[in-house]
């Protein structure tokens, strides 16, 4: 069985320290598993809805198919990850207690498992924040204006399989040490996109159709990172960063440190700043 990715930094960690000092790290406490229910109704004459997530490491499973704005279930045994739904006029916080930070070391009976669904017709910004987890978004065809996506160590993928019925002004992703896989980029229908990330590998798939101009900056530490654009897509990826292994898979134009793929429609523009690592750009 895949060990989740927040487990096995730790270990590594403590594996690390071992060998220099003995010390005597606390287990997180469990207590007896509970389900807390969310069943969010749309707010009365909203026509952009506000829906904040708050959780601490687990497992998010996030999909579309809500008939109220948000709803699902959160199976949890932390004593101190209670969670709390607060509302407002435009939509809802969902936040998991006051303290979501690791008090020891994730046993491997630790249950925090969200599953949960948004509403396909209402349009939304929309803001996930969590800790060390596992998640999978499927975010097609979900009315999105905004998606900020804030995360520690993290094993996540997020797809667009389907096109965002809403013009999406800015995407932000920033996360840790982590494994991340973005499918279906041009389907996310943003102008911009912003993606920070630590050591960690990261994929970006810009399968889809382009509605508008999009400008992506990528920020990452010492990583691998693959692009991959459609055949017929206008692309122009920039290296500012300090990487120089830097391979290609198809057809491009080379200028120093520009790299383009001719197309039609709407541009592409990627900007990355990749301290170390390698770099794969995939045109197919």
């Amino acid at each position: 069985m895949k060990r989740p990715l927040f487990v096995v930094l730790i270990v590594m960690l403590l594996a690390t320290l071992a060998c220099s000092v003995n010390i005597s790290i606390p287990t997180m406490q469990v207590g007896p598993t509970k389900t807390f229910n969310v069943n969010q109704p749309v707010p009365s004459g909203v026509s952009l809805a506000s829906v904040s997530m708050s959780m601490g490491a687990g497992t998010l499973k996030l999909t579309g198919g809500a008939s109220g704005l948000v709803e699902g279930t959160i199976t949890y045994n932390v004593p101190d990850w209670d969670p709390k739904v607060t509302t407002s006029d435009n939509g809802v916080t969902i936040t998991q207690g006051e303290n979501t930070n690791i008090s020891g070391i994730p046993s491997s009976n630790l249950v925090n498992d969200w599953v949960m669904r948004l509403n396909n017709t209402v349009a939304m910004d929309l803001t996930i924040n969590a800790g060390a987890y596992k998640g999978n978004m499927d975010l097609s065809g979900i009315h999105i204006r905004s998606l900020n996506i804030t995360d520690g160590a993290s094993q996540n993928s997020v797809m667009f399989n389907t096109p965002n019925p809403e013009k999406m002004d800015t995407l932000t992703y920033r996360t840790g040490a982590s494994q991340v896989e973005l499918d279906g980029l041009a389907n996310a229908n943003f102008s911009n996109m912003e993606f920070d990330g630590g050591a960690g590998e990261y994929t970006f798939d810009f399968a889809g159709s382009l509605a508008q101009d999009s400008s992506v900056t990528i920020k990452t530490g010492v990583s691998s990172i693959t692009v991959t654009v459609p055949a017929e897509m206008a692309v122009t990826f920039i290296n500012s960063g300090g990487v120089s292994n830097i391979n290609t898979s198809g057809t491009w134009t080379v200028n120093g440190g520009t790299y383009t793929s001719g197309g039609s429609g709407h541009m592409l523009t990627i900007h990355a700043e990749i301290a170390v690592g390698t770099v794969k750009l995939v045109r197919k």
